[in-house]
C-alpha cells in the first residue's frame, strides 16, 4: 500500500491530545507510530512481538471471547480471565481484557493515560456535530421532563396490557418505557413515534463493527438530521420546556446549535442501562421469588433491587478504553492506541469485593447503596459498575446549581416505573413453564432479557 493509500484509510482522528504527525494506519485501522519518523522503527510492534513469546494460556483460547457461548453467557469465560489472567492479551482480537474490580476502575478513571472514544469516532463522523448532552440547560430539561412524566407513562404502558392477563415484560414494558420517555423528553408528535424509534435503533446499533448495521446507522443519522432540522427551527421560534428547546436556546461560543448537534447528542446518550437494567431486574425478581416477596413487603427495596441488578446482571458487559500513549500497567507495556476491554460483568462479580458474588441478593451489605461520587467507592464499599452512564459525578448528591446525575436519574426512573408496575399488578409472576434468560443479540451489544412472559 502506498503512502497516499495509507493516508486515505486513516480514521479522521485518534482522540484529543494524541499526536498523529508520525502516525500511519495499520491493516486493522489502528494507528501505528514511529519513533524517528521511520515506519520500520516503531517500538510498539517490537514490544508486541517480544511479549508474545511463551504467552500460552492453557485455561482459555482467544476464540472463546467471540464464541456464540460467550455472546449468550459471558460469565464463565470472564471468571477464567479474572482468576487466572486478570490482564489478558487477546491476540485474536488485538486487544486487552481487564477483569478485576480494582484494575477496571483504575483504567476507567485514568484520563491521563486512557480515553473513551465517542460513538461517532467509530462511525468516522467526528466532525458531524457537537455532543451537548452535558450542557446544564439540556440536563435540566431532560431531568424535569422525565421526573414529571415517568409515572404517567409507566401507568399508560401497564394499562395497555393489564386487561390481557399476561404480557412480555421485556418487550411491553422494559423496552418501551425508555423510548416513550425519550419521545416525551423531545416532545415529539405521537404519530412520529414509530419512525423515530426505527431510526434511533438503527443509529445506536450501527456504532459497532458490523458493516451492514454501520451503513444502516449512517443512513438513520442522515434521516434524523433532516427530521430534526425543521423541528429545531420551530422550537427556536417558539420554545417550550423540552430538551430540543433547551438545545435551541443554548448560547454556544462556536455558533447556534444545529440539527446535526441534536443527532450527535442523541447518539452519544446511553439507552442500554435503563432498558436492559429494568428487563434484567424483573428477570431476577421473577426467578427469585423470595427476593420479589422482600420487594413487595418493603417498597424501598425496589431501589436496592435496581442497584443489585446493575452489579449482578449489568446490561453493559464491557466498556472500551484506548491508551493515549505508551504506558506501563500491571507489569506490562501497553502500546499507544491499544484497545482495552474493561469488563463490568467480570469486575462486578469479583470475589475480592463481594461475598457470594454470583448470588442475586437485594439489599446486600457489601454493596454501596448510594451513588459513589468522584471515585467508585463510598462508605468504603464498592458500587456496581454501570458503564453506560459514564463516570460517577463529582457534584454533590443534591446539587444546587444543576440537576442530579444521570446515574441518579436513571435509578429513580427505574424505581418509579417499577413501583407503578407493582402497584397495578400485585400478583405479577412468571408464566408457568417459561425459562427466560439473559443474552446479547450480537457480540458487544447489550446483555439483557429479551423475553420475559408473565401472568397476573
Amino acid at each position: 500500500m502506498s503512502t497516499d493509500e495509507k493516508q486515505a484509510v486513516r480514521p479522521p482522528s485518534y482522540g484529543a491530545g494524541a499526536p498523529d504527525k508520525d502516525a500511519f494506519t495499520g491493516r486493522n485501522g489502528v494507528p501505528l507510530y514511529t519513533r524517528n519518523g521511520n515506519q520500520n522503527d516503531y517500538r510498539t510492534y517490537e514490544v508486541y512481538q517480544r511479549e508474545r513469546v511463551k504467552e500460552a494460556t492453557d485455561k482459555i483460547r482467544p476464540i472463546q471471547l467471540i464464541s456464540p457461548e460467550f455472546i449468550k453467557d459471558p460469565y464463565p469465560v470472564l471468571e477464567i480471565l479474572r482468576e487466572n489472567y486478570p490482564f489478558y492479551r487477546d491476540w485474536l482480537g488485538n486487544s486487552f481484557w481487564v477483569t478485576r474490580y480494582d484494575d477496571v476502575t483504575s483504567i476507567f478513571t485514568d484520563d491521563a493515560n486512557f480515553e473513551t472514544r465517542p460513538k461517532r469516532w467509530f462511525y468516522g463522523i467526528e466532525d458531524l456535530g457537537r455532543d451537548l448532552g452535558q450542557e446544564v440547560p439540556v440536563l435540566t430539561a431532560q431531568a424535569a421532563r422525565i421526573d414529571a412524566n415517568v409515572a404517567r407513562i409507566a401507568a399508560e404502558i401497564v394499562d395497555g396490557f393489564r386487561a390481557n392477563g399476561g404480557a412480555d415484560l421485556a418487550i411491553d414494558f422494559a423496552a418501551r418505557l425508555p423510548l416513550e420517555l425519550l419521545a416525551c423528553v423531545l416532545d415529539l408528535p405521537k404519530e412520529d413515534f414509530p419512525t423515530f424509534v426505527d431510526r434511533y435503533w438503527r443509529m445506536q446499533r450501527g456504532a459497532m463493527w458490523e458493516p451492514k448495521s454501520r451503513q444502516a446507522g449512517l443512513g438513520a443519522i442522515q434521516e434524523l438530521v433532516e427530521y430534526f432540522r425543521p423541528i429545531l427551527a420551530a422550537r427556536r421560534a417558539r420554545p417550550g420546556d423540552d430538551l430540543l428547546s433547551a438545545i435551541a436556546g443554548l448560547d454556544l461560543e462556536d455558533g447556534p446549535a444545529t440539527a446535526e448537534d441534536v443527532v450527535v447528542t442523541l447518539l452519544e446518550q446511553d439507552h442500554e442501562t435503563l432498558h436492559g437494567g429494568i428487563a434484567n431486574m424483573w428477570l431476577q425478581l421473577m426467578t427469585h421469588p423470595e427476593q420479589l416477596d422482600l420487594v413487595k413487603r418493603e417498597r424501598r427495596m425496589v431501589k436496592f433491587a435496581w442497584l443489585e441488578t446493575l452489579r449482578h446482571s449489568t446490561p453493559v458487559v464491557t466498556a472500551n478504553r484506548f491508551s493515549r500513549h505508551e504506558v506501563e500497567r500491571f507489569g506490562r507495556l501497553i502500546p499507544i492506541g491499544a484497545l482495552l476491554h474493561c469488563s463490568a460483568a467480570a469486575a462486578n462479580r469479583d470475589p475480592r469485593q463481594y461475598k457470594e458474588p454470583d448470588r442475586f441478593i437485594v439489599g446486600r451489605k457489601d454493596l454501596c447503596q448510594r451513588e459513589p461520587r468522584g471515585q467508585y467507592r463510598a462508605d468504603g464499599l464498592p458500587a456496581g459498575l454501570a458503564f453506560g452512564l459514564g463516570k460517577p459525578t463529582r457534584h454533590p448528591a443534591v446539587p444546587e446549581d444543576r440537576p442530579r446525575s444521570l446515574y441518579a436519574l436513571c435509578r429513580d426512573t427505574a424505581t418509579t416505573a417499577s413501583n407503578v408496575l407493582l402497584e397495578a399488578l400485585p400478583d405479577l409472576r412468571l408464566k408457568p413453564g417459561a425459562t427466560p434468560a439473559l443474552r446479547s443479540l450480537r457480540l458487544g451489544e447489550m446483555h439483557t432479557c429479551w423475553h420475559l412472559p408473565v401472568v397476573f
